[in-house]
């Protein structure tokens, strides 16, 4: 629940990607403004080791260009329009220097894609770059600006032995937290079901919590879901219009 009881938190996903285009600094600053309280993003490794916020295997969808991200350097993807009006790709160092920057006590939500061909050195990219910044060992996880998630469990585990103050999401559909095991398992703090799975199962949120874990759900783009999420007391939903979003839970 938020602060002031009005409901879930309201995570922007890949920014505010119903407005501007998913992804670009732009869409974030927009997030920022219309009050998101935290910003979620996909991060994959390019050739030569950095780390970039792109869903896709490749670029094709949201960018001028072609490729697959794994095959490109930061300098080739630079030189990609990933907005229509000339922004490059966006790297993690500057989204979280953009959220760190900001007056709030924003959180960024990292996704790490699985199966991709670095394998388990994402995370390791991933925690390098939070410690550079000074986010990698919060002093609790509750304080933490930062969270990250996969639906890889076996992604989850390594964030966990390798920083245990961060809160972590294992991403995934119902048969994985029925029973909690896998959740349990890894360690996660928080189960995050599609908001498809959520309304075919919704006492996942009352069981996450028996256990003590949060709930966050993805991706809540209409009303009637946002009031469902509401009403089971899911602690952060994932939307593409968090502007509209905050408008509707302080209705």
């Amino acid at each position: 629940m938020s602060a002031d009881g009005r409901g879930p938190l309201v995570v922007a996903h890949r920014g505010a990607s119903a407005a501007l285009p998913e992804h670009t600094l732009a869409a974030y600053q927009l997030a920022l403004e219309q009050g998101a309280d935290g910003l979620e993003c996909d991060v994959r490794l390019t050739r030569d080791g950095h780390l970039v916020c792109v869903h896709d295997r490749t670029v094709d969808r949201t960018s001028s260009g072609s490729g697959v991200v794994s095959e490109m350097t930061l300098r080739h993807l630079s030189e990609l329009d990933f907005g229509g009006n000339g922004e490059p790709v966006l790297t993690l160092a500057e989204l979280i220097t953009l959220v760190l920057d900001f007056t709030g006590p924003t959180k960024l939500f990292i996704e790490t894609k699985h199966p991709v061909r670095y394998g388990g050195l994402v995370e390791s990219k991933v925690l390098a770059e939070l410690a550079r910044f000074g986010l990698s060992a919060p002093a609790s996880a509750d304080h933490s600006r930062a969270v990250v998630m996969s639906f890889s469990a076996t992604a989850v585990w390594r964030i966990r032995r390798s920083a245990p103050l961060l809160p972590t999401v294992l991403l995934g559909e119902s048969s994985r937290y029925l029973g909690g095991s896998a959740a349990t398992t890894v360690g996660a703090t928080a189960v995050g079901p599609s908001i498809k799975t959520l309304r075919e199962h919704p006492e996942l949120v009352d069981r996450a919590a028996a256990s003590g874990r949060a709930t966050y759900c993805w991706t809540v783009d209409e009303r009637a879901d946002v009031e469902l999420c509401r009403e089971l007391g899911v602690g952060w939903i994932a939307t593409n219009h968090p502007g509209r979003t905050k408008e509707w839970l302080a209705g």
